[in-house]
This record gives structure tokens, sequence and C-alpha cells, in this order.
């Protein structure tokens, strides 16, 4: 009875771990979009150029977590969630560090592409590790605990950056990850991943992946489905100063408050989300309603008369929680492959969602200069909408799988 008390004990340990590493991991994805313009007007941008350098310098770190997730998901399969773990706080953290030194927009890239690098491992390595550690039957509550604490992050960086100086909110930010290193030391290794370590199975790598079509396929879906949340977030709330204006806001909307709200939102999705999993034993279901509540949310917003500030942060909650969905699509992205490549997609997934930002921003600069902002925000939001419907339905339900299982 002690034993089990005692890993019932180390496995919540392991669960509080990963929810304050994807705190700090939130805080520091974040913490740029908030402090966009006055960052870049700091260091000599123009106001006027403050919104094209800032897409610059966002899609410089969004290929960082492109290729991160890749590194650390290789990594994770290969020598263990843990290294990924430590290996991937150690380097955000250095670079957010750095970070609060910058000059020009130039090093300021650089060093949001190395941070992206870095953040890139964290989410992927817990959620597999709280997939991986938790009975089958409530790992669901696992990756909800990761999730709605850590997109609070979001919440932490707007409070900093408003009462702090931009470079002072860098800082915080690496200080945050050398603390979280700290408490990593009471972390264990998967058993699942040990298991399969002492095997002569293959390990992580993306051979596994595109040496099937069935699995390709089943990976390309899993991305998919997510597109729609970093659209809303990086696109329709970190660009609402300009959206704002062209559909005749009452007053110049905060980017950096519709950011922390619109992650409480996410937060409260998250909550929603997997007890609503939990209760109707259905992923699939799940993330089906809440794609149709996002495309509501942002009609709702799109269409607001007389828009203020004050209803933007209501606005903005809402469409958090329209996307609140996260916890449940990585965890659905996890439960669809074997423990030998698991941490690569689970890694790397929510990374190609995150980088998905680079596409998606081009093709809506496309619709805007042609059609104008509004119906790009519209004709764009559609158009992710409907291919996350078409990956969910491409995908098989995963609630109750057993995931000690190998791919070959």
């Amino acid at each position: 009875m002690q034993t089990e008390n005692t890993n019932s004990k180390n496995v919540w340990l392991l669960v509080i771990v990963a929810s304050l590493g994807y705190f700090v991991d939130i805080y520091d994805l974040l913490l740029f979009a908030i402090v966009r313009v006055k960052s870049l007007t700091d260091i000599g941008v123009l106001a006027e150029r403050t919104r094209e350098t800032g897409e610059f310098v966002m899609n410089i770190q969004m290929a960082g977590l492109l290729i991160g997730g890749i590194l650390w998901g290789i990594i994770g399969d290969k020598f263990g969630r843990i290294k990924v773990l430590f290996g991937s706080i150690l380097l955000y953290s250095i670079a957010n560090v750095i970070n609060g030194f910058v000059q020009d927009v130039p090093s300021y890239a650089i060093i949001r592409f190395i941070a992206g690098i870095g953040l890139a491992g964290e989410l992927g390595a817990g959620i597999t590790l709280v997939s991986e550690t938790m009975s089958k039957d409530k790992r669901g509550y696992g990756t909800m605990v990761v999730a709605v604490v850590g997109v609070l992050g979001a919440v932490a960086a707007n409070l900093v950056a408003k009462h702090y100086n931009w470079r002072t909110a860098y800082f915080v930010g690496g200080g945050l990850g050398f603390l979280l290193l700290l408490l990593r030391m009471g972390t264990f290794e998967s058993g699942m991943f040990t298991h399969v370590k002492e095997s002569s199975v293959v390990r992580g790598g993306f051979k596994l992946i595109f040496n099937s079509k069935e699995r390709f396929l089943k990976y390309l879906y899993c991305i998919l489905v997510g597109i729609p949340l970093w659209y809303v977030i990086g696109i329709l709330i970190a660009q609402s100063p300009e959206i704002g204006k062209a559909i005749g806001a009452k007053e110049t909307l905060t980017a950096g408050a519709g950011i922390m709200y619109s992650y409480i939102g996410i937060s409260v999705g998250d909550l929603l989300a997997s007890l609503f999993a939990q209760l109707t034993k259905s992923r699939r279901l799940t993330i089906f309603v809440f794609l149709l509540l996002s495309l509501g949310t942002v009609i709702f917003y799109l269409n607001y008369k007389g828009l203020t500030e004050n209803s933007f942060i209501w606005i903005s909650f809402v469409m958090g929680l329209g996307v609140g969905y996260w916890a449940t699509f990585v965890t659905i992205a996890s439960e669809q492959f074997g423990t030998n490549i698991r941490a690569t997609v689970t890694t790397t997934a929510p990374n190609f969602v995150r980088g998905s930002l680079i596409p998606i921003t081009f093709v809506f600069e496309f619709f805007n200069k042609h059609f104008g902002i509004i119906n790009a925000c519209y004709i764009v939001m559609i158009l992710v909408t409907v291919i996350s419907l078409f990956a969910l339905s491409q995908l098989k339900e995963t609630f109750n799988k057993d995931l000690d299982y190998l791919e070959e």
C-alpha cells in the first residue's frame, strides 16, 4: 500500500514538473508577441514597420520551433524523455536571458530562433511522460493539469511585461527556467521507454513515420487538427491593434491583454475539453465540438460593432475558450503511435502546429493584399477550420487505448 502511495506521489510530482515546465514554455513563447511593439520601437524600428518586422521575428522563432521539435523528438525516443526536459529548459532559459540585451532586429531574430529550438522540447516530453506513466483511464486528467497550469504562463508574461521593462520580462523568463531545473531533479524516466531502451527495436527518427503511408497520413492529420489555435492566437489576437482599427474599434486594442485573456480562456477550455472527453470517452467528439465553437467565436469577434478595450478582453477570453482543445489535441497525437516513436510525434506535432503560423501568415498576407484584412481573417479561418475537420474525420478514437506497444 505504501509503495502504491509513493508511486502515486511520484507520478503527480512528474505532472507538476511537466505543468510548470509548460508554464515557463508558454511564458517565453508568447512574450515576444506581448512586447512586440514596445521592444521593436525601443531598438529603432519605425512604428509603421512594427507589424511586418514583428511577423518576421515571430516566423524566425517558429522556424526554431520546427527544427527544435524534430531534434528534441528524436532525442526523446533515442535517449529518454527526461533528457529532453533538461536540455530544452536549459537552452531556452539561456536564450531568454541573452534576449534581454539585444540592440537590433537581426540579433533579436537570431536569439528568438535559438529560444524557439529550446521551447520546442518541453511540452512533447512532458505529455509523453505523463501519458506513459499514468493509467489509461486517468491520463486525460494528467494532461489536463499540464495544459491548464501551463497556459497560465501567458497571464504571467502579460503581467510581468505590463509592470516591468520588456528586457526585464525576458530576464524573468530565463530565471524561471533555471528555477525549474531544480525541480526536474525529482523526476523519473517513463517505464515504457526504459523497457523499450533495453530492446533492439529502432527508436526515434522519421523513418518509421515516412516508410508507411498509413503512419505518415495519421501524423499529418494530427498536425492539421491543431492549426486553428495558432491562427487565432498568432494572427487574430497578435494583430488585434490593426484588426481592431479595420473593424472600427473605439479604442486601440492591446495585443498583450488579448493574449493574456485568450490564454485564460484556453486554460478554461482545456479544463472543459478534458472533462468532456472523460465524460463522453471520446477525444474526437471533443475536438469536433471545439472546432465549431472556435469558428463561431471568431465570426462573433469580426462582426462586433463598437469594439472597446473592455469588450475585446471578453471576446479574447471567448476566442481562447473556443480553441481550448490543445491538451486534447496533444494527447490524441501521443496516443496514435507506439512507444518507440511516441516522443518524436508528441514533440514535433505541436511544434509543427506552431510552425504552421509561417505558411498561414503568407496565406493571410496574400488575402489581405487582395481583399483587405477583415476578409482575409474570414477566409483563412474558414479554410483552417475545414482542413482541421477533415483531418479529424480521418483519425481513430484513442480514448482508453493501451499505449504499451511498438511501431514495427
